[in-house]
């Protein structure tokens, strides 16, 4: 069941800046009409006020509209609205010399004229507040803002006030909007900026797998090649061998098929360590990524090192596809991995508070991202038995080791899944002798070559 929050959860965080900027800035409308237009009704005739609060109400409509046109050009969505900002620049400048005017009325009380100084200045401030938004030069900002208060302070002169009035309107005016006005233009800033991080993390997230691409071509190239070369001189000798009906063509396709037989083993042994998944890089990867998603990740009893190589393998794959899963399908804020070794087996779980009406994450989980990481790394759909999608290639992968999967939503909350692997048969054929331990061991340390190569792709998904 969806919260009340599951909205705002439900959107990345450049998304979530650029909707606080914005109602921010919305705002302003409704604190100019209901902070000065309203009180003038109290103080004000209301022959006056009635038509005034209708020319504030113009200016705050005319500002939001705006200002929402002024933040799709900060995003580059469409061009700034340069029209728009003159007209709100040239009704900002009006309704604050209407202002001044009915407030310099010789029928109008100390209270009255007070009021409608504080719409004066407020009207100004808001204004310029909005139009700094539309303007990406400080040389240019400070020049409006020293045009707008030189200008409040030459209408009050204008319309009778003394020189000390006039200045107090000057000083107002400018301390008012160069506040707003530079905290306008320092959101726009702030906001393009997170964008255009949100945009180099996938472009280096992008850049990373394409780099492991590259070196999973070199590393087959190197090992492939120079036998590929073999195999075809040896093939054309042995085809002139036979044509001249010579024995040495039998000798040499024998040499061609060792070589072949070689090449299937160095193949292997290069794709292994892709294949095969450590879960303690696994684990401290899927904290480092979550992390820099924004999400809070904690890790309990993180210890491996006296797990077998098949159980670690199996279990770290889990890691990988429901970290990912996180990022792709959830709205989370929370994510916690707990591994155990209790009455005989290993139990680890992976439980988030990112769930989705309708059972988004559900779903989501269905749709393994396992194919994902097979293309981040160079993998493909060469993964093994079991690198199909979603839970189902989970289950397989865990059925070798005797293992089990159970993954759904708990409480309508979060979703939690829970993968159990008993170590009696894995812990055998692992501990059997020597050449269990060294093929742990082996197993370690190859897939922690790919450790990195798994992590960009999964922010290659979380950014996609």
């Amino acid at each position: 069941m969806r919260g009340p929050g599951a909205w705002w959860r439900g959107k990345s965080t450049p998304a979530k800046v650029e909707t606080y900027t914005r109602w921010s800035f919305h705002s302003f409308p409704l604190i100019e009409v209901g902070g000065f237009g309203v009180p003038l009704f109290g103080q004000v005739p209301t022959r006056h006020a009635s038509w005034f609060f209708v020319l504030l109400c113009a200016h705050g409509a005319l500002s939001s509209f705006t200002v929402s046109r002024a933040l799709d050009g900060v995003r580059g969505s469409r061009a700034q609205p340069i029209r728009l900002l003159w007209a709100l620049g040239v009704l900002t400048a009006l309704v604050g010399c209407v202002a001044m005017l009915l407030a310099r009325s010789a029928n109008l009380d100390d209270e009255a004229r007070t009021a409608l100084g504080g719409v004066f200045g407020g009207v100004l401030i808001f204004g310029i507040g909005t139009l700094a938004l539309g303007v990406h030069s400080r040389r240019r900002l400070l020049a409006l803002i020293m045009v707008f208060a030189a200008g409040g302070g030459a209408s009050a002169l204008a319309v009778g006030a003394d020189v000390v009035s006039a200045l107090a309107a000057l000083v107002a005016v400018l301390f008012g909007t160069t506040i707003i006005s530079f905290t306008s233009y320092f959101s726009a800033w702030l906001l393009k900026a997170v964008y255009e991080l949100e945009d180099a993390r996938e472009t280096r997230a992008r850049l990373a797998v394409a780099e492991e691409r590259l070196r999973f071509g070199r590393d087959l190239h190197d090992v492939i090649g120079r036998n590929l070369a073999v195999i075809a001189l040896k093939s054309e000798l042995a085809v002139q061998l036979a044509r001249r009906e010579r024995p040495e063509a039998v000798e040499q396709m024998i040499e061609v098929q060792r070589i072949a037989h070689e090449s299937q083993r160095e193949v292997r042994e290069v794709v292994r360590g892709y294949r095969e998944a450590d879960l303690g890089v696994e684990l401290s990867g899927a904290q480092g990524v979550l992390a820099a998603a924004g999400i809070d990740c904690s890790v309990d009893g993180a210890d491996t090192a006296g797990l077998p190589g098949e159980v670690q393998s199996a279990l770290a794959w889990v890691v990988r596809e429901a970290t990912t899963n996180v990022l792709r399908h959830g709205n989370a804020d929370q994510c916690a991995v707990v591994l155990r070794v209790r009455e005989g087996q290993v139990v680890l779980t992976v439980e988030n508070d990112g769930i989705r009406a309708g059972g988004g994450e559900e779903a989501g989980a269905g749709r393994s991202v396992g194919s994902g990481a097979g293309t981040g790394t160079g993998a493909g759909t060469g993964a093994g038995t079991g690198s199909g999608s979603g839970l189902a290639g989970l289950r397989e992968r865990l059925a070798v080791v005797d293992g089990t999967l159970e993954a759904g939503p708990v409480d309508g909350e979060a979703f939690r899944v829970v993968a159990r692997v008993p170590l009696g048969s894995a812990g055998s054929m692992d501990s059997a002798g020597p050449t269990g331990s060294v093929k742990a061991k082996g197993a370690g340390s190859a897939s922690r070559g790919a450790g990195a190569a798994v992590g960009s792709a999964v922010v290659r998904e979380s950014a996609s």
